[in-house]
Formats: C-alpha cells, structure tokens, sequence
C-alpha cells in the first residue's frame, strides 16, 4: 500500500494481483466507492487501475476548448440579449503616460 497526497486529502492506493483483485472484487468496489483506487498489476507491472464511476466520470469528461466556449458564450449573450460595447472598455485602462523614460 503506498501514501500519497492529492488534492489536500490523504489517498491511499491499493496494489492488487489481477488473481487478487478477482477474489476480492467485492470489497476492492466498496473501497474504490469511497474516493480511492487501486492498481492491478500482472507479473508485478501496472496494467489497469480500479476507481469508482464518479472518478471515471471527472476523468471522461470532455472539456471546451478556448474558442468554442467563446463562441458559446457569445451565442449564450446573444440570445439572452447581452450587448458589450466598446464605451464600456474606455475607462478600464489608464491612459496617463505614465513615467517618463531617458531614450539617449
């Protein structure tokens, strides 16, 4: 059994025989349900990895990439009626020249 952390929580992960892990499949479901994984290893090498479907779901899910959830949230705007404006960018950077700088 090997102690890592993750996340700030404390995880422990199992390292099981593919024969183990078929004798004792009940309970290495009930510990995967409760946050944890465990390794299955063949011939003392990782092969597979047991985790619970909530895990399996975060892990699966597919992500936006930056452009189309622009376009979603443009679309989104859209429909609900949201207009952005150029005026309402003018005042957001300062436009003082700031320091002067010797260029010589």
């Amino acid at each position: 059994m090997h102690m890592f952390r993750h996340r700030e929580a404390r995880i422990m992960e199992e390292h099981y025989t593919i024969a183990d892990a078929k004798n004792k499949l009940p309970a290495l479901i009930h510990f995967v349900e409760t946050g944890q994984a465990v390794k299955l290893t063949r011939h003392g090498r990782p092969v597979a990895v047991l985790m619970s479907i909530k895990d399996y779901q975060k892990l699966d899910r597919k992500r936006e990439g930056y452009w189309s959830a622009l376009n979603s949230l443009r679309k989104r705007m859209e429909k609900e009626g949201i207009t952005v404006a150029g005026e309402e960018f003018e005042d957001l950077r300062d436009s003082t020249p700031g320091r002067g700088v010797d260029l010589s």
